[in-house]
């Protein structure tokens, strides 16, 4: 079974995401902050990373680009699943590294498809 860090500091938002994740028979892990994110990366790292940008601590940029600027873990797909999203935003994502740009709320559909568009489910 395929792993999916969900990482967000709203818990409603956790649970949304990873109940939609589980119907489709992903294993989900979660985390409510970057730092938090890391050391489950660093112990087991995930086949995809579902990154909120607005929370405490590190924002989801600051640890996209991180992830992505680093050896290990780089090649780890990732998420941005945000209510941070003008066309601005979205460059920024894409620009550090993100492979997907999901706007929040989060259209159930839209969601499933794009994460199916990078790991088969």
């Amino acid at each position: 079974m395929k792993t999916v860090l969900v990482v967000d500091d709203s818990l409603t938002e956790r649970r949304l995401l990873s109940t939609y994740l589980q119907q489709v028979g992903l294993t989900v892990l979660s985390a409510a902050s970057a730092e938090e994110a890391m050391e489950k990366v660093n112990h087991h790292p995930p086949e995809l990373i579902i990154l909120d940008v607005i929370m405490g601590g590190k924002s989801g940029f600051e640890m996209c680009r991180k992830l992505k600027s680093d050896q290990t873990t780089k090649s780890i797909p990732v998420i941005i699943c945000s209510s941070k999203c003008t066309a601005a935003d979205k460059m920024l994502g894409k620009a550090l590294g993100a492979d997907e740009y999901v706007g929040k709320p989060v259209d159930q559909a839209e969601f499933l498809r794009k994460v199916k568009a990078i790991i088969a489910v």
